[in-house]
Order: structure tokens, then C-alpha cells, then sequence
């Protein structure tokens, strides 16, 4: 809490207890700063603020209204500054780690809280805001600055040191993080997503870039060194640069082996071999847990104590999650909904499954029609049969959804099934001895998006009414 004099001098001593973007989010002695939105003038909701409780309002433009009005020339601009001051400049105590790529993104990031210990370092992005003192959802996977700050300042009182966050191509292109910057940005791979947004691949690209830029000079940005844009980023780093990948890398990865309980392997870092073994299955988390490393060690971590951390990785709900129940057949509950992120799931299964593999999926409605095709013909190639169904259609129809994704495929094995929870029970009903259903695409998101509404849906709960039956 803070006086509105305090920040601005030649106001009045009013007491001022957050800062709000959001007018129907507008709490009693809160200061209201009308942002631009991409297709929103927040000037438009000042009396919806002022009537929610709102003791000032910063703007861009002449107003009337019965509150303290600051006039600046750009309120995007003034959030940032506002921010910080408000909340005492909690970006320059923080260490902070950016992690950005279009998979591995959650995973990557709450590793590097495990191996460091979540009463010094803090996560946030998909799951929520976690350390030692709490564990939240959040709206965005990364928040405008308004709740930003707070969040930071949440931390540092709560005695973390490191922050580990997730940072989305679309928080780069809403320039929600103009001005902060990392001491360690990890780029884990780039593919196709979020063209709804972005329009083109190379849009997308660029914003990944911009948390390149936003590396302080000392800092390090930790790159793979197999991703399809790898030399378009490294020669982007004006910061120094710690590679890791099978090929010519600083963080040499060798000899995964993969079974049902973990995965075993081989880093070299320094002409020197470690032998890990990693609570995380499959080859693509090996790659998420050693960017991980990379990032501890570009933070003056010793190798050998945070490899020794790696049993306390926690299997996060929704990314290769086991499920059991006492089946005769496995059960895996997983985030994949892109092309690239079954192609990487599908082998770590064939290697554990001896039985046939049938597959829950859909694609979401509303975006990105063009990766329906290769993302279902992908899923039909590798599954023994498919059961397609719903996953937040929005507007959409579920069955045009589901033809974009038999499109490019001439293969049959597969069932229409819309209704989410019955195409879940069918695939149970189907499943055999040693057989794997793979329930994909929602993770553990909890809720469906039909039309404009947001209703209450879990899978993992679906899949615990099935076997309580």
C-alpha cells in the first residue's frame, strides 16, 4: 500500500492498495490505469471503475471524473513504471529465469523449481503461481504487468531469491514483459503454434526472439542445439550462451534408455560423463530436464549437486502421467495437442507398451485449422485405433473439426465420438490386456470451452468417475 503523492507527485495523501487494468476486477482504494488493449480502450470503463471502488485513474486523454486523474502521454508505458515503483522494484531482487519455446515450456520450468528447492525459487506460467508458501491459479501463463509486479513482490516476501517463469509468444506480442529482464532465458524448441495469433511462422519466431533481447549483458541464454532455429537464435544472444542437445553441445546428452518407471542416460559437461536417472519419461524430457541443469549452472550451481537433486523432479499432472487403478492395461494422461508434441509422445510409448494403443483426442475450435490434418494424420499412423471427440470446440462444430483432422489420412481406424466423457469410458471399455490408452490434449485443464463459456471439465476426473463406477 502506498500513497497516491508517493507516486505522483502534487496528489493528494489517498491510499492507494493495488493497481488494476481490469475495471470489473476494481477493488475499494485501487488506482485504475487505462491501458490499450489489442481491440479494447480501457478509458471506456472508467466509471465502472470509479463505481467499483476505484480512489484515482491514470489516462492518456482528457476526462472527466470524480477521482484524482493522472494524465500521461502512454498508460501502456506508465503501467510498467507504475508497477515497479508500487511494488519497490521487485524485478532488480529477483533472479529471474525466462523459459519460451512451443513445448516443454511448464515442464522445463517447474523442473529448474525442483532441482533448486521451492522455498528459494518460485514458479509461474501454466499451473499457477507455487513456492514453499502457496500454490494458485493465475489467468494468464504470463500476466500483464499489473499483476506481474505483485506476484513478484509475493515471492520475494515469501523468501525466494529465483523466480522460474514461463514466458508465451503471446505475452511477447502483447508486450507484457517490455522492460523486465532475465538472467537466464532457455529456448527449448520452436514449431508451428499459435498462428491464430502470430498470422505466420515467422511472426511467431520473432517474438520467441524477443526474449533473447531481453537477456541482461551478463546473463545466459541456454539453446538446443538440434532446434530447426537454433543458428537464427544463437546469433541473435548478445549475452553469453550454454548449449545442450545429442550434437555438438556444451550439455552433451548420450545413451537414453527409456522404460515404464524412468528414463536413464548420459550427460557430458566438460569432458566429464554423469549418469542420470530422471523420474520423467521419454526423450523429450530428457531434453527439458538438462535445459533445466543448464539453467542452474548458468546461475553458479555446482553440476554435481544439482544432479544430485534430480529424484526430488516431481511428474506433473497432465505430462506423461501414469494413471493407476488397478487396470490390466496402462493408462496415460497427457498435454499433447500439436503435431510436433505427439511425434515426440508416441515413441516413449511404443517403448513401453505391448499391446495396442488407443488414443483419445481432439483439437481445439476457434484456431489453427492448418495443423488439424498433420496433427490427426500423425496420431491415426502411430495409434491402433483413435476415438476423436471434442477438446474446447468454442464455436466450432465438433464433427468439421474432426474431418480436418481424418484429412489427410485414408485410414479407418477410428471412431467419432463427441461427448468427451463417452469417448473417454468407450476407450476403456475397448482396452484389452496390456493395451495403453492415451487420453491427450487437455492435460489437467479444468474446464471445456463451448461457444463463449467456460464450463467445468477435467479429464482426470472423468477417468477417476469411470473406475469408482
Amino acid at each position: 500500500m502506498k500513497l497516491l503523492s508517493e507516486l505522483y507527485s502534487g496528489y493528494p495523501d489517498i491510499e492507494i492498495r493495488g493497481i488494476k487494468i481490469n475495471s470489473k476486477q476494481v477493488e475499494v482504494g485501487d488506482i485504475f490505469v487505462c491501458t490499450m488493449g489489442v481491440t479494447a480502450d480501457r478509458h471506456e470503463f472508467i466509471d465502472e471503475a470509479i463505481s467499483n471502488g476505484a480512489s484515482a485513474v491514470v489516462v492518456s486523454r482528457d476526462v472527466e471524473c470524480s477521482v484524482p486523474t493522472i494524465k500521461v502521454e502512454n498508460t501502456n508505458l506508465e503501467l510498467r513504471k507504475l508497477a515497479s515503483k508500487f511494488y519497490d522494484y521487485p524485478e532488480k531482487e529477483l533472479s529471474l529465469i525466462a523459459t519460451t519455446g512451443t513445448n516443454g515450456k511448464t515442464t522445463t520450468s517447474q523442473i529448474i523449481q525442483d532441482l533448486i528447492g521451492d522455498n528459494i525459487c518460485g514458479y509461474m506460467g501454466t499451473n499457477g503461481i507455487i513456492c514453499s508458501k502457496f500454490s494458485e491459479k493465475i489467468v494468464n501463463t504470463t500476466p500483464d504487468f499489473d499483476r506481474l509486479f505483485m506476484y513478484f513482490r509475493r515471492f520475494l516476501d515469501s523468501g525466494c531469491k529465483i523466480l522460474s517463469m514461463e514466458t508465451s509468444s503471446e505475452a511477447y506480442f502483447r508486450k507484457r514483459l517490455d522492460d523486465v529482464y532475465f538472467d537466464v532465458g532457455i529456448v527449448t524448441n520452436i514449431t508451428e503454434d499459435h498462428l491464430n495469433i502470430h498470422k505466420t511462422v515467422e511472426n511467431y519466431v520473432a517474438c520467441k526472439k524477443e526474449m533473447l533481447e531481453h537477456i541482461k549483458e551478463h546473463g545466459y541464454a541456454i539453446l538446443n542445439t538440434e532446434d530447426k532455429y537454433f543458428d537464427e537464435f544463437y546469433n541473435s544472444c548478445s549475452c553469453n550462451v550454454l548449449t545442450y542437445g545429442m550434437n555438438n553441445a556444451d550439455l552433451l546428452i548420450k545413451d537414453i534408455e527409456v522404460n515404464s518407471k524412468n528414463t536413464n542416460f548420459i550427460l557430458n559437461y566438460k569432458d566429464k560423463d554423469y549418469s542420470i536417472t530422471s523420474p520423467l519419461l521419454g526423450d523429450f524430457n530428457v531434453y527439458n530436464l538438462v535445459a533445466g541443469i543448464g539453467a542452474c549452472i548458468a546461475l553458479g550451481y555446482d553440476i554435481e549437486d544439482i544432479i544430485s537433486k534430480v529424484s526430488n523432479i516431481k511428474v506433473l499432472e497432465g505430462r506423461v502421467q501414469f494413471l493407476e487403478y488397478g487396470q490390466n492395461y496402462d493408462i496415460v494422461l497427457d498435454y499433447a495437442h500439436t503435431t510436433d508434441s505427439f511425434l515426440k509422445l508416441y515413441p516413449v510409448l511404443k517403448k513401453i507398451c505391448k499391446g495396442r494403443i488407443i488414443t483419445v483426442t481432439g483439437s481445439a475450435g476457434g484456431r489453427e485449422k492448418e495443423k488439424r490434418g498433420p496433427m490427426g494424420k500423425v496420431v491415426l499412423d502411430n495409434s491402433d485405433y483413435v476415438i476423436f471427440t471434442m477438446d474446447d470446440p468454442r464455436n466450432e462444430d465438433v464433427n468439421s473439426i474432426i474431418d480436418d483432422l481424418v484429412s489427410l489420412s485414408d485410414k479407418t481406424n477410428y471412431l467419432r465420438i463427441i461427448d468427451r466423457k463417452e469417448a473417454i469410458f468407450k476407450a476403456f471399455d475397448m482396452a484389452n490386456d496390456n493395451d495403453l490408452v492415451l487420453v491427450a490434449g487437455k492435460g489437467c485443464d479444468n474446464y471445456m470451452a463451448l461457444g463463449n463459456r467456460y464450463l467445468p471439465y477435467c479429464d482426470k476426473e472423468v477417468i477417476d468417475e469411470y473406475f469408482n463406477k
